[in-house]
């Protein structure tokens, strides 16, 4: 197959002696045997995403591997010498349970050392949750987390932190990823200070876990928690190595571990992905939960960061509830909370995103604060408590199974939402009430709300030529009607402007750029498409709404909008 000459040009690049014979030999090997994927693994550099830097192992520049994080580990270096001169420059590494982490940690803490600069790195795996606690508990300047949070096994990744413990946003990225292109692969320090490189563990531990009880307890009685019937699985991922201690120190008594699913593994022998996004990988918990006859199921992706949770409905069967529903269940407990301690005065407010539920803007509005919106990945919620220190953060979320409480961690955290998740169920069950019954009521008091996301993965470059072609179509030919529903406005994040379908006029979007549209019709149903910025994936979010006058009339009213959706979908040709 012909190969272009600026592939090639890479390719040879990397045969030089500045690589390693394992590196050069791999190379050789591919393309002799496997040019498609010696141009796969060459054809563009890895971009930083929505989740930071995400991608397959292996040798290449659209790969990770020891020289593409070496490169970002030394610009990052680089942009960290240049923005704090004269300090003593700190940073914080964990590492999740995937293939090559600890050694790919261990190669990004040798680079930071090689540029002088004393690290702190994970003795052994972490949640994510943790990392950002400890950017800010250890008072560094920057931190990494090597994650591909739910990905498949071959991938791994390298996700950014700063010195407030949030994910690098706008303009550093840019500032950082200029400064990595701008480097040559002999330039990398690779040769390790080891003086410089502190390793820790226990104390950093009991410090997160500490703060996790004190933010996410809610004065539930002792009795209220033993009652709780907890079924929790780690998905064979990092927090097994927090939850458990978290849930114990909270007071959490009966909680049953999916023992086969306990052992962190790269490999997520028992699913078929280790997201609980996706029903399936929730299997073995809840097969548990109807051993033990459990109120609740909590599963975890790799590296702690989202959590699946599956409650009792009003027939008593086992439900997933999804990252919209158990979003708003947990903002509404925590806004009741903060009302009943008289802590609302009017400069607090919760986080959400543009794909996320309506419902959020709702709860806001009912109790007073305000609901910022941003882009999505959890970033923009952590640069939104950066950016207003005169307001009180009281949590937030995302649809993509993400939240965060208060903000002593500054990236969603599936440690301390699971305990909240707890803290709500518990104190239900004690009134009598169930976490289910509870979203009930919240769709009775505030609208029922209902969303619904499609994934579509397109793998390679043929993939994203694919992805980018109906973004296309959907900017430049603009569906005028939906399921009987004309569209009243159309918002273009690329080109930050939301424009009046009836009438014409255009306003313009504070929000960064992003390559987002989101279509909004007559009857307040809002449609959303967004390419990955971590995967090979187009995905669509679709939210409808009604209202509803009774909890008894909830399983009409939720067939009423799952129709409305599937109409959508068909309507739009997606499936």
């Amino acid at each position: 197959m012909h190969i272009e000459q600026n592939i090639l040009d890479k390719v040879n690049e990397w045969l030089s002696p500045n690589f390693d014979k394992a590196t050069q030999e791999a190379i050789k090997e591919m393309m002799t045997s496997s040019p498609k994927d010696l141009e796969e693994s060459f054809y563009k550099n890895l971009e930083f995403g929505t989740g930071g830097m995400r991608g397959i192992m292996g040798v290449g520049t659209n790969r990770i591997n020891k020289y593409t994080l070496g490169k970002n580990t030394q610009g990052l270096s680089n942009y960290m010498i240049k923005s704090f001169p004269g300090e003593q420059l700190k940073v914080a590494i964990a590492y999740d349970c995937r293939h090559n982490s600890n050694t790919l940690a261990k190669v990004v803490a040798d680079v930071f050392s090689a540029n002088g600069i004393h690290v702190y790195l994970f003795s052994d795996m972490r949640t994510t949750p943790e990392l950002s606690f400890a950017v800010k508990h250890l008072n560094c300047h920057a931190g990494i987390v090597l994650t591909a949070s739910h990905n498949p096994p071959e991938y791994n990744g390298y996700k950014v932190y700063w010195q407030d413990g949030g994910q690098l946003v706008p303009p550093q990225d840019g500032e950082i990823i200029q400064l990595i292109e701008e480097l040559n692969y002999d330039e990398i320090k690779f040769e390790a200070n080891e003086n410089l490189i502190e390793y820790v563990d226990i104390e950093v531990d009991a410090a997160f876990e500490n703060s996790t009880v004190q933010n996410c307890s809610f004065n539930t009685p002792t009795s209220a928690k033993e009652n709780l019937k907890i079924v929790y699985t780690s998905l064979h991922g990092t927090s097994i190595k927090s939850i458990p201690n978290v849930l114990a120190k909270a007071g959490y008594t009966d909680v049953n571990i999916v023992a086969e699913q306990a052992e962190p593994n790269g490999n997520f022998p028992t699913v078929k992905s280790p997201n609980p996004e996706e029903p399936e990988a929730l299997t073995m918990a809840l097969a548990l939960a109807e051993k033990t006859n459990a109120d609740i199921v909590i599963g975890t992706d790799p590296d702690s960061d989202r959590l699946g949770v599956a409650v009792r409905n009003t027939e008593g069967k086992m439900v997933l509830l999804n990252g919209n529903q158990t979003m708003v269940i947990m903002t509404a407990f925590l806004l009741e909370q903060w009302k009943r301690a008289g802590k609302i005065t009017g400069t607090e407010f919760i986080g959400s995103t543009i794909v996320s539920t309506p419902m959020m803007q709702e709860l806001a509005s009912a109790y007073g604060v305000e609901c910022k919106v941003g882009l999505t990945g959890f970033k923009w919620i952590a640069k939104m408590i950066k950016d207003f220190p005169n307001q009180k953060f009281i949590g937030g979320g995302e649809e993509s199974f993400g939240f965060m409480v208060g903000d002593a961690v500054r990236d969603k955290d599936a440690v301390g939402a699971t305990l909240l998740v707890c803290e709500i169920a518990a104190q239900a069950k004690a009134a009598g009430s169930t976490l289910y019954q509870e979203l009930l009521n919240l769709y009775v008091d505030h609208g029922f709300y209902k969303e619904y996301l499609i994934s579509l993965t397109k793998k390679g470059i043929d993939g994203l030529a694919t992805i980018n072609q109906m973004m296309i179509d959907l900017r430049e030919n603009p569906v005028s009607e939906i399921d009987g529903q004309r569209v009243v406005c159309i918002e273009d994040y690329d080109n930050s402007t939301s424009k009046n379908m009836f009438s014409g006029e255009i306003e313009t979007l504070n929000i960064p750029k992003s390559n987002v549209l989101i279509y909004y019709l007559e009857d307040g149903s809002k449609i959303c498409a967004r390419p990955s910025g971590t995967e090979p994936k187009i995905k669509f979010y679709f939210s409808v709404n009604a209202n509803l006058d009774s909890v008894e009339n909830a399983k009409a009213v939720e067939a009423e909008l799952d129709e409305k959706i599937k109409n959508i979908i068909a309507g739009m040709n997606l499936i």
